[in-house]
């Protein structure tokens, strides 16, 4: 196993994690019902997580308004349990393919990022 070193990298973890969460039954259809060209999609999270991770402007986006609106859309359903399962998701891909300090920030920064993602969706219910 290796470290995240490069975009290739963050590709090869952003596939994997997005072809388990596809086939979810729990979740899978948060996504599969929003997303409707996948390919545009996994560039825009590899440019996410790439940007998280080695900095660069790559990124374009709203991940706070995007999620919001699924959650609207789902008529404000989603909770921590499906968050819960995406960390899970996140975590094992991560350890199945990478070990290491990069390996370890993506996971920590998912993990903020999924309580910031989830507060401003509470939030906004009301």
């Amino acid at each position: 196993m290796k470290n995240i070193e490069n975009r290739e990298d963050v590709a090869l973890l952003v596939h994997s994690f997005y072809a388990k969460i596809r086939t979810d039954t729990e979740i899978g259809p948060f996504f599969n019902d929003v997303i409707k060209d996948w390919d545009e999609h996994l560039e825009k999270l590899t440019n996410f997580w790439e940007m998280n991770l080695f900095g660069g402007r790559n990124y374009s986006g709203n991940p706070i308004e995007a999620h919001i609106e699924v959650d609207r859309n789902s008529g404000g359903v989603i909770s921590t349990h499906e968050f819960g399962i995406w960390l899970n998701y996140w975590f094992a891909t991560i350890d199945e393919l990478f070990e290491g300090e990069n390996a370890d920030t993506l996971k920590r920064r998912a993990r903020k990022m999924s309580t910031m993602l989830f507060l401003n969706m509470f939030n906004s219910r009301r």
